[in-house]
């Protein structure tokens, strides 16, 4: 059945890919095993890709309810009564709808309350209860309730795109008139806000862009959620509020053994939400990693955003003396141990890259999620590096960018393990690694993306008048809104 969606307008590129992750999880392609795992989707007449009103075939309404109360990004999802580009085209779309669809939602013993919205302009207290007022020839029974209704029934109104600033053309408005099926919990993000975090750090992943990885990956109860690059536990924060067990690690033993005191740590994190505790910290190194020898497949998803040497750059175990093989390896005396904080080296992205996807390919279960950030610089709008990483033993199903500046963005990069690891995907990967790193770019390797990101000699592709030192024009911003 089609359902409108309606997105919140912003990360315009993650809708999409988080809402397909979510219908993936709740078991919209489980009749269709054959299926790309991709929904059909259809704009509105005269809408731009970019506006937040979507038509999206699911197969029932409580898929539809389950994707939008947890998604973030999505504000509601809607049975649609009736559209028009006026009131008159919505009366007579609202008539003609099936009755037998409708009466169920229109008995005496039912409450009911009508919720005007828009898009693109704002309107009065007094225009809403005007237009609710005209909804009057639908034959509502049952009694308004406004605090707890039983059903919610929305009217939707968007403007023309000449009366917009800077949104997505809208050739005609639009109305829409439909019953709320499912939509997102408002109070999610206000309660993990980080201003109101107990521990964070530099790096401290906010709290929206963790809750969306985490659906990305899709975390459940049941699942086992792994960060290597833990830091305060953002990530794990938001896979751990939608019930799976976490873990983590750091290479920085004073982040995940002392924090900031007894009770300013990771763990206080954890316990300030009423959160289930990770199973375990580790200090651990993403180059030698702690595990075992033959110890595979007990993660079902690894959520990441690696170092990449803008807020801070990576580091691995060793030291100069040590990596350039000028001394013996240091070994710790015994009365020192406690409190010893191993030496590190410069980590540069690509083997960072290389050693996380190594790492996921072992330890992730078949069907298992790989998501992190992986940086992209850009000039004049166009990415000079989408040369995406690649691994035998993944697929990649989602790519979501984000633009934090004029120079460069990031992107959110969702992967599906599809094949077990062998020594044959080891060596395919390893040559893999050395493609990626021949045609790739310079500070890739270097680890110098700080300098390139602040380059003061760049020049941003958005001119501006030279008199004024203001943009002319009004123009639609697309993914910078």
């Amino acid at each position: 059945m089609w359902y409108l969606c309606v997105f919140y307008h912003r990360l315009l590129d993650y809708r999409k890919p988080e809402f397909e992750s979510l219908a993936d999880l709740f078991g919209a392609f489980d009749d269709d095993p054959s299926s790309s795992h991709s929904l059909e989707w259809k704009l509105p007449h005269h809408h731009h890709p970019d506006s937040p009103f979507h038509f999206v075939n699911l197969p029932s309404e409580e898929i539809a309810r389950n994707i939008a109360n947890r998604s973030i990004l999505v504000k509601g999802v809607y049975e649609i009564w009736g559209e028009g580009s006026s009131y008159e085209e919505l009366k007579e779309a609202i008539n003609s709808y099936p009755e037998d669809r409708k009466l169920p939602y229109l008995t005496p013993d039912s409450s009911f309350r009508i919720i005007v919205d828009s898009f693109g302009k704002a309107i009065t207290f007094k225009d809403q209860t005007s237009r609710i007022q005209g909804m009057s020839y639908i034959p509502f029974k049952g009694r308004v309730d406004l605090r707890n209704p039983e059903h919610k029934f929305w009217l939707i109104e968007t403007d023309d795109y000449e009366s917009n600033n800077g949104l997505p053309p809208i050739v005609d408005k639009r109305i829409f008139f439909g019953r709320e099926v499912g939509a997102a919990d408002r109070k999610l993000l206000p309660t993990y806000q980080l201003k109101s975090r107990t521990y964070l750090g530099p790096t401290a992943m906010d709290a929206e862009v963790a809750f969306l990885m985490a659906n990305q990956a899709q975390a459940m109860p049941g699942k086992l959620v792994y960060d290597p690059f833990v830091g305060t536990g953002s990530i794990l924060v938001a896979a751990a509020h939608f019930g799976a067990m976490t873990m983590g690690a750091d290479i920085d033993i004073r982040v995940v053994r002392d924090g900031r005191g007894p009770d300013c740590n990771v763990w206080s994190n954890f316990k300030q939400y009423g959160l289930q505790m990770p199973v375990s910290l580790l200090r651990a190194d993403n180059n030698l990693p702690p595990w075992r020898p033959g110890l595979k497949e007990i993660f079902d998803a690894i959520i990441c955003d690696p170092p990449y040497g803008v807020r801070a750059g990576g580091r691995k175990s060793g030291g100069r003396k040590l990596l350039k093989g000028t001394v013996d390896p240091y070994t710790v005396p015994d009365n020192l141990r406690s409190g010893h904080i191993p030496s590190t080296a410069a980590y540069s992205l690509a083997e960072c890259v290389h050693d996380l996807l190594d790492l996921a390919a072992k330890m992730l279960v078949t069907g298992g999620r790989l998501v992190f950030f992986y940086p992209v610089l850009r000039d004049n709008n166009d990415t000079l590096d989408v040369d995406f990483p690649k691994h035998p033993c993944f697929k990649l199903v989602a790519s979501c960018e984000q633009i934090l500046s004029y120079r460069y963005s990031r992107v959110l990069l969702t992967m599906v393990k599809i094949g077990a690891y062998t020594d044959e995907i080891e060596e395919a990967a390893r040559v893999k690694h050395l493609e990626f790193r021949e045609n790739h770019v310079k500070w890739m390797e270097e680890g110098n993306l700080h300098s390139a990101v602040f380059d003061p000699d760049f020049v941003g592709f958005d001119e501006v008048d030279s008199k004024s030192g203001k943009d002319p024009k009004k123009k639609y911003r697309g993914k910078y809104v």
